[in-house]
């Protein structure tokens, strides 16, 4: 493990509230964020509220996680497995507020051809971690559950955040073309077969999101969006519903027995 525990239990919440801070300067200050994403409008613009929407409940999740991270301890046999898997996040977890934080600066300074840069390190971290690091969901561990939900719901929104800013860093004002309504539908499907409840769950949101906030701008692409969104949700139900995820010997996760991992904090 490359990280200490000790450095894990205050480099995560500092991580936060630093974001938490950033947040409440993007939404106080003027203009304020959405003043920027209502002057600077491309084709995969979402409804601005779609956003702050999705972020309330996951901070809630964010803070039980960090509750966790504190209150388990390393030095109890069962507690340490549950701890060293919250820490191996720790790192993208740190980089994914510190570029979220980042990005509301150059935001609202509109320099959205920076904010960019952040945005691509933020989304690509959060979804190297879960596709390459994260293990297995273990469905008895509050842990597990939670750093699954986390880091899937960072990756999740991270794509909405991937499309959104490219956008309108580098196409504002224009309309989506066939080569790009044909890729999102291509890419979303393709993903949306990947992905388990969390993941796919926030796939669907971030069409949802797009498709609300296309509708004022391009109403035929708004419907499309609808049309993908639907058929996301579709793929994931249809696969998962087909191939449980938290149980199974061919599942993407494990539901295995934790003895005295159980929540003990």
């Amino acid at each position: 493990m490359g990280m200490s525990y000790s450095t894990a239990k205050w480099m995560a919440p500092t991580s936060f509230l630093i974001d938490f801070a950033a947040q409440q300067y993007g939404m106080l200050s003027t203009p304020n964020m959405k003043t920027i994403h209502d002057r600077n409008l491309s084709f995969f613009s979402p409804q601005p509220f779609f956003i702050a929407g999705f972020f309330f409940p996951q901070q809630l999740f964010q803070l039980a996680w960090l509750y966790r991270l504190y209150k388990l301890d390393p030095k109890k046999p069962g507690e340490r497995g549950e701890l060293d898997q919250m820490v191996d996040f720790v790192p993208y977890y740190t980089v994914g507020n510190l570029c979220i934080a980042t990005w509301m600066v150059f935001w609202n300074a509109e320099r959205l051809d920076i904010s960019n840069i952040f945005v691509l390190i933020n989304s690509l971290s959060q979804l190297y971690y879960i596709t390459a690091k994260l293990p297995a969901m273990n469905t008895n561990s509050t842990s597990s559950i939670l750093t699954n939900i986390v880091s899937k719901t960072f990756a999740g929104i991270g794509v909405l955040d991937l499309l959104h800013n490219g956008s309108v860093a580098f196409a504002k004002d224009q309309p989506a073309s066939t080569m790009v309504k044909a890729l999102t539908g291509v890419g979303f499907g393709l993903a949306s077969v990947a992905s388990d409840w969390i993941f796919g769950g926030c796939l669907v949101y971030d069409l949802v999101a797009l498709a609300v906030g296309q509708s004022a701008i391009d109403g035929g692409w708004a419907k499309l969006l609808g049309a993908y969104a639907v058929g996301s949700a579709a793929i994931v139900g249809a696969k998962n519903l087909a191939r449980p995820p938290y149980n199974g010997p061919n599942s993407g996760y494990s539901k295995t027995a934790t003895d005295d991992i159980q929540d003990r904090v």
